[in-house]
């Protein structure tokens, strides 16, 4: 899977590419840092700013990650013996 960067607006209203997604963006979205990870988004902890955009983009990685998961197998239950 290849690393997806944000997308940042600097003042003079030019983008630009970002280091990883802010922690604000990551809560909008719904997924902690910790998942971000493991679905390899990167994670920039110094950012404050919020934009719309990277939160779209962070809910249709986890929504991808999520349908290509595989499913976890049930563990196997033992009956005792007496």
């Amino acid at each position: 899977m290849h690393h997806i960067k944000p997308t940042i607006t600097k003042q003079n209203g030019k983008h630009s590419v970002g280091k990883g997604f802010s922690p604000n963006e990551l809560k909008e979205s719904g997924v902690n840092k910790q998942q971000a990870r493991q679905i390899g988004l990167p994670v920039d902890v110094k950012r404050k700013s919020t934009h719309k955009e990277n939160v779209d983009c962070i809910k249709a990685q986890a929504q991808k990650a999520q349908a290509t998961a595989k499913p976890k197998k049930p563990k196997p239950t033992f009956k005792e013996k007496n």
